[in-house]
């Protein structure tokens, strides 16, 4: 019997996938697997040339929560026009993204829901990530945690957390575990399509972090996986990630000042002298941190 979707969904959930046959049959179960049930999902398809789309389509037949989408030209256009499309697609005032070969707990939307709804002021809420290498009985690695970097639990106005988790060394919000106001994520622009991996995703995070409330929390909501075509492998190639990185900061630079240029005296009587004050030790610590990675 096919479940039939709400009219309009509370969360929209967006699976992004790029030839994930292997994996998104577990990535779609652990959002059905999930204790709260007012979501839609919409697994947005990159082009893929295996048989993720047939897997896809199967479970829309049997639930009319999920729908699958591809690009116009059903081509590839990377991960962040991938997720925009999601995102002009979702119904729900709360998104939600998981990566095809990443997990989900079954209490993630329920807990997230529940401290969004508890602070109507603060526009994310993400906790943490287990790095999963458990999933393949045969893999040499260990399950981790990252340092979250900060006291969790708990809610920080602009600046504090970007501060912290700027320069990458903690544990930074993951697309799999995060959940943000739909506002608040169209208001900073979605996801910059320039960006086609690596950082597309801290880019959004960042300005985020730079201009809302955001909560910190120390439950783990979800899994990301580890295998040879993840991004965590792939971010060991030195020379990569330092060239994503330092592009990734120029983007967020060149963003924080066409966001408040010195000029704007609307903008500076419309925000309060204190966040005049963090907005301006942001722009400093991006600015001194594109500095010194210029140099490396």
């Amino acid at each position: 019997m096919m479940i039939v979707s709400r009219a309009i969904p509370k969360v929209s959930a967006i699976i992004i996938v790029l030839n994930g046959e292997r994996f998104i049959r577990e990535a779609i179960e652990s959002v059905l697997a999930q204790t709260y049930d007012d979501w839609e999902l919409l697994v947005v398809d990159d082009g893929s040339t295996d048989g993720t789309r047939d897997i896809v389509d199967a479970y829309c037949s049997g639930d009319a929560r999920i729908t699958l989408l591809r690009h116009a030209d059903g081509g590839n256009h990377g991960m962040s026009a991938t997720r925009n499309l999601g995102i002009a697609k979702a119904r729900g005032d709360l998104i939600a993204f998981l990566d095809a070969d990443d997990f989900w707990l079954p209490r993630k939307l329920q807990d997230q829901v529940a401290i969004l709804e508890a602070e109507p002021e603060t526009a994310m809420v993400y906790g943490r990530t287990k790095i999963w290498f458990s999933w393949n009985e045969n893999s040499t690695g260990k399950d981790y945690f990252y340092d979250l970097g900060i006291i969790a639990d708990q809610s920080y106005p602009p600046a504090r957390p970007f501060l912290y988790l700027i320069d990458n060394r903690f544990q930074t919000p993951t697309t799999c575990n995060a959940m943000i106001r739909r506002d608040a994520l169209i208001g900073v622009g979605g996801f910059d399509d320039r960006f086609r991996g690596m950082f597309e995703d801290q880019l959004v995070f960042a300005k985020l972090m730079a201009l809302h409330t955001i909560h910190v929390s120390g439950s783990h909501w979800a899994d990301y996986r580890q295998h040879e075509g993840s991004a965590t492998v792939l971010e060991h190639d030195f020379c990569a990630n330092h060239s994503a990185h330092l592009r990734y900061l120029r983007a967020l630079d060149v963003y924080l000042r066409d966001y408040f240029p010195v000029t704007d005296i609307r903008r500076r009587r419309i925000l309060r002298k204190r966040r005049l004050l963090r907005f301006a030790a942001i722009r400093r610590s991006v600015r001194t941190l594109l500095g010194k990675r210029a140099a490396e």
